[in-house]
């Protein structure tokens, strides 16, 4: 059984025509081990991945070699395609926090929602932390969506006010 059902569960959150389609994964509390940890876990799990250093694809490197690169080197990514419609991008800013969008667009219906539950779990049971997704841009808000690690399972966690 799915953690959430879309039409009754997600569809009005997930809906990209809000104007908002870049959601915004943050894992707080992480060090590089659990960088390290997220990287296994692509491997293991044989999601297609892409490494790169600003534009240049490159082998995917041990998450202490991403995460000591001087402060003006070009940004490291990691697009992640848990399915082939859905992509994932991290970006390697610090070791203090996991972050990663994901894109609205690709997370319409059922099996798409699943595939995102899926993926959180996956992430949040590897690093034994919550995967909180917040609107794009608000991190500083409740956020809406997301793996609860206490309750073992991807569930909503934002309700919008009253009228």
């Amino acid at each position: 059984m799915a953690d959430l059902v879309w039409d009754a569960h997600v569809a009005w959150l997930l809906d990209p025509s809000s104007g908002a389609c870049l959601p915004d994964v943050f894992v707080e509390d992480t060090t590089g081990a659990d960088w390290q940890a997220l990287l296994v876990l692509v491997v293991e799990r044989g999601w297609a991945f892409e490494y790169s250093e600003g534009d240049t694809v490159l082998p995917l490197p041990r998450a202490e070699a991403v995460l000591s690169r001087p402060a003006d080197a070009d940004c490291a990514y990691l697009r992640v395609w848990p399915d082939p419609g859905v992509c994932a991008i991290f970006r390697f800013y610090s070791d203090e926090v996991i972050d990663f969008d994901l894109d609205l667009r690709e997370l319409q219906g059922q099996e798409r929602l699943d595939v995102l539950c899926g993926f959180l779990a996956a992430i949040g049971r590897r690093l034994g932390k919550s995967v909180p997704m917040f609107f794009e841009g608000t991190t500083t808000g409740p956020p809406f969506l997301g793996y609860d690690v206490a309750a073992d399972r991807v569930r909503v966690l934002w309700t919008p006010p009253a009228d």
